[in-house]
């Protein structure tokens, strides 16, 4: 696979049916190692090793609704209060970051209503924070860390 923009993790590799598989920390379980799994499994590794998000706030691929259309989100942080702090938007390395999909997450957060956003496609990472008051995000050069 190709190098990204991360630290170097270490990771669980496996050969089922001629498909190579990443073990997922989160979902502890083994998944196809496609190009955008790659980036979400580095991207998870460096918001619990580099930023420190404990595991147990952080949910991976789960359904949500916008606007009458099922969707997936790839990363969630919660908050303890079970709010949302942050929403990740992994996309292949071949895939260019555009303004369409900083929209698309966008979208996503009018329904999950989070601080932080997160694009990256393991090669380029952009951060926001949401300004719900103006109802815009703001860009920052990096995620904090994760504050107990």
């Amino acid at each position: 696979m190709q190098r990204l923009n991360f630290p170097t993790y270490s990771f669980r590799f496996k050969n089922s049916e001629n498909k190579p598989s990443i073990f997922d920390v989160i979902r502890k379980k083994f998944v196809v190692l496609q190009p955008e799994e790659w980036v979400r499994q580095h991207c998870i590794h460096y918001l619990i090793e580099k930023k420190h998000y404990p595991k147990s706030l952080i949910n991976v691929e789960k359904e949500l609704r916008v606007n009458g259309l099922k969707k997936r989100y790839d990363i969630v942080i919660f908050n303890t209060d079970g709010s949302i702090f942050l929403v990740v938007e992994c996309k292949a390395p071949k895939i260019k970051i555009t303004q369409e999909t900083f929209d698309q997450i966008a979208r996503y957060n009018m329904a999950l209503n989070a601080t932080y956003l997160m694009v990256t496609n393991g090669l380029n990472h952009y951060y926001c924070q949401m300004d719900f008051e103006h109802e815009c995000y703001n860009f920052l050069r990096e995620l904090p860390e994760y504050n107990t």
